[in-house]
């Protein structure tokens, strides 16, 4: 089956998406948005306010509480020349990358690098001086301090650093998007990406939700400026799939574990659906070899293609993994997920997504198009035909899985 999928042509996944179609600004109410219902081959349309109206009691819906850090900072030289640092992830891990004081190195995508061949440069804004050092060139690490040394990197950006809106958008991060490319429930620092199927949910919403009977739990996968990095390779075996760091407690775990066995579980955007995967993946990976340590547990691109995972259910793989975390006294799961989803992978854990509309020839295409087969052409056709707004601040969907 691997073999078979990294054949597939990415041209197979691509559509004409016109420039107006691009939504470059949110709706001023964030549940206004429009709501496309894919459900049993049957499409029909909505709003997010009355995304209640299509799931049972019963339901748990799944969110990705990652939060978008202001992570590009634009360094003016004593030349007038700019350039601009766009911190990506932490050399180590993402916690302490973001609660460091006074030095952290990262990995960063740095623009105008060429003016940029030695020495510190200086970004300073009232209290917070901060200076960057080239680390290692090579690897693009960057080596931050500042004063106060008793500031946090992430109080550091707070003050001195820019949203990092997609490159879709052509335009610069305003006033306004440091609250709007933000879910309402953003928890955790760590992300460059907002996990955009979660910017049209209110309390609104989680109100009506929760007087339906419809549950909600919990994840954190800090998203990547991968997420954005086109399928540019004729075939999908040749395009290298980015790496995500995700955060998830044994207890909800647990609570998920329950779910699958009494209820239905609903992905709210694809960030979410790839944490939901590759903790099955890792139960089931403990079912065949038990004693495997953490980084052994981790996903790699096309892992979830063994043809062992093919007959484990949910239950057994979450089983599995509860069982080894208690084993050896993990309260939470740490670590980093390089899953593909693409077509010929069989989603598991979930019996629906909620996601936005996606970029032409991206993985995220491939996603959806794993999830509901061949239909992903008819959904977003009548998504162009029917006034969709598409991509980060655009409208979305709500896709059953087939």
């Amino acid at each position: 089956m691997q073999d078979a999928i990294q054949q597939l042509r990415i041209a197979q996944y691509t559509y004409a998406l016109p420039d107006e179609r691009i939504a470059r600004y949110p709706l001023e109410a964030r549940d206004a948005s429009k709501l496309l219902i894919y459900k049993d081959g049957d499409i029909s349309e909505d709003h997010y306010y009355g995304l209640h109206q299509h799931l049972e009691p019963g339901t748990m819906l799944v969110f990705n509480n990652t939060k978008v850090i202001p992570a590009r900072l634009q360094f003016v030289k004593p030349s007038g020349g700019v350039v601009e640092v766009f911190c990506l992830e932490p050399l180590h891990d993402q916690a302490s990358g973001m609660t460091q004081q006074g030095e952290v190195v990262w990995k960063c995508l740095v623009g105008g690098a060429k003016k940029w061949k030695s020495g510190a440069l200086t970004l300073e804004n009232g209290p917070i001086c901060l200076y960057a050092h080239w680390e290692d060139k090579e690897n693009n690490l960057v080596r931050f301090q500042w004063t106060p040394e008793t500031a946090t990197f992430a109080e550091v950006l707070e003050v001195l650093g820019a949203v990092p809106l997609p490159p879709y958008l052509a335009r610069p991060a305003e006033a306004a998007d440091r609250t709007r490319y933000q879910t309402i429930y953003a928890r955790y620092d760590g992300s460059v990406a907002a996990p955009t199927a979660g910017l049209h949910f209110t309390e609104r919403m989680f109100d009506q939700l929760a007087e339906k009977g419809i549950a909600r739990a919990h994840l954190t996968l800090h998203v990547g400026a991968g997420t954005f990095k086109p399928v540019k390779s004729e075939t999908i075996g040749e395009h290298d799939m980015h790496a995500e760091y995700f955060d998830v407690p044994l207890e909800t775990i647990k609570n998920l574990r329950l779910q699958f066995q009494i209820g239905n579980v609903v992905a709210v955007g694809t960030t979410t659906l790839r944490t939901l995967e590759s903790l099955f993946l890792m139960g089931s990976k403990l079912l065949h070899q038990p004693n495997l340590d953490l980084p052994a547990l981790e996903i790699k691109q096309w892992d979830a293609y063994a043809p062992e995972h093919t007959h484990t259910t949910v239950l057994a793989a979450f089983d599995a993994l509860i069982e080894w975390m208690e084993a050896n006294a993990q309260d939470r799961i740490v670590a980093k997920t390089q899953l593909m989803i693409a077509p010929g992978y069989r989603v598991r854990t979930i019996l629906a997504l909620v996601t936005n509309f996606h970029q032409p020839n991206s993985t995220l295409l491939l996603l959806v198009a794993a999830l509901v087969g061949d239909d992903w052409r008819r959904i977003y056709q009548y998504a162009l035909d029917h006034d969709f707004r598409f991509l980060s601040y655009g409208d979305g969907s709500l896709l059953f899985n087939t």
